[in-house]
């Protein structure tokens, strides 16, 4: 049996980067503890498992030393006002995955002549949030009032997606990486990100996080395109980002989908705030946060209710969170996973011709024949 000569650390290096311990490896590499302290060496059947089971690049764990693996885009996320420096490979593999999806797309598109997007990167941060937010309903054609009588948040965030493709922008949503459901992605190191550009502007979604979460991460994401600015974020609609790029965006989510003068009509001031933001939220299909937040920017309270508010009303969501599954029905389907738009493109494209079986099954998640041109039927692409 012969054994492979490799810097242990790059062994505890991979297995820390994809978040686990030891133990949790124990009983596929019974001498992984082995392996790492030096004292024995894996064979090469047992070093391209063990790749497999990280989720890392067998290339790596050969390298002399642990590798770098800065995120491909600006990363804005936060965790206590310091950048997250390691991405975890479930995150690094999502973001690859959408910019092979936007490469084809932008090829797709310059070979269709699709017109350029105009509002990509049409805005600068010194514009005031409340006409880039007013700019944003028109080129999507959105209607607040339509959207308060959409009876639920699931109804709402389709309405949104719906409305931000037919502008030209690719929407994916999932709660794991392509079609893997044993690679799970976290909510709390990231909501979102967006990929800017004027042919294929892309916004992706974890799925994992609340229908009214999504709301204001995809109008959160949708403010980066209109910034032409990249990034991997975490928003969060209570709180004040350090970040400029991130505090701008969150105040443009937030007079996107609760305009001040909306919410000045409808504020009822006897009402106890626990009660009111429920009422809000149930009213324009957002979150509680967003809703407590519009509260404090339009001044019915002060920063001390809100900061109590806040807190009581996280906790809750915590709590609820705890008690549901991620994701929900909804993503199961192939055209919202990879976003409708996206998806009749490379049905279309593969089924003309123009892209590979085995680059379109890549692309879209999927391994059987079968479930392709059952995809076809359901997204209108072929009877």
């Amino acid at each position: 049996m012969t054994r492979i000569p490799i810097n242990p650390d790059l062994l505890t290096w991979a297995r820390e980067r994809a978040g686990l311990d030891t133990s949790a490896l124990a009983g596929r590499f019974p001498k992984l503890a082995k392996w790492e302290s030096g004292e024995l060496q894996p064979t090469l059947r047992q070093i391209e498992d063990f790749a497999r089971a990280v989720h890392t690049p067998v290339g790596f764990l050969f390298l002399p030393t642990p590798p770098q693996e800065p995120l491909p885009i600006p990363d804005f996320r936060t965790l206590v006002d310091r950048a997250i420096v390691r991405p975890s490979p479930n995150l690094l593999d999502a973001i690859y995955l959408c910019q092979q999806r936007q490469d084809w797309f932008r090829e797709h598109a310059r070979v269709y002549a699709l017109p350029v997007l105009a509002f990509v990167g049409s805005v600068r941060m010194d514009d005031a949030p409340e006409g880039v937010a007013e700019a944003m309903r028109q080129a999507l054609d959105l209607s607040i009032w339509e959207r308060q009588r959409l009876p639920t948040w699931t109804d709402a965030l389709r309405q949104l997606i719906s409305k931000a493709e037919d502008a030209g922008v690719l929407v994916m949503a999932s709660g794991v990486v392509g079609s893997n459901s044993h690679r799970r992605l976290d909510v709390t190191e990231f909501r979102g990100f967006a990929l800017a550009d004027d042919l294929a502007p892309l916004v992706f979604l974890n799925a994992a996080d609340s229908k009214a979460a999504q709301m204001f991460t995809l109008a959160h994401e949708i403010a980066h395109l209109w910034l032409g600015q990249s990034g991997v974020s975490d928003p969060e609609a209570g709180q004040l980002p350090a970040q400029g790029v991130e505090r701008w965006c969150n105040a443009v989510a937030a007079e996107f989908l609760l305009p001040l003068a909306a919410l000045r009509r409808e504020y009822r001031a006897n009402e106890p705030v626990a009660e009111e933001i429920q009422r809000l939220a149930r009213s324009f299909k957002v979150s509680t946060l967003v809703a407590l937040r519009r509260l404090f920017d339009a001044g019915f309270i002060d920063e001390t209710a809100l900061w109590r508010n806040y807190r009581d009303e996280l906790t809750r969501i915590h709590a609820l969170d705890r008690s549901r599954s991620g994701g929900g029905d909804f993503y199961r389907t192939l055209g919202a996973r990879t976003g409708k738009r996206f998806a009749r493109a490379v049905l279309s494209s593969t089924l003309e011709g123009q892209t590979l079986f085995q680059d379109a099954f890549r692309m879209l998640g999927v391994r059987k024949t079968a479930t392709f041109y059952e995809a076809a039927r359901d997204l209108g692409v072929m009877v």
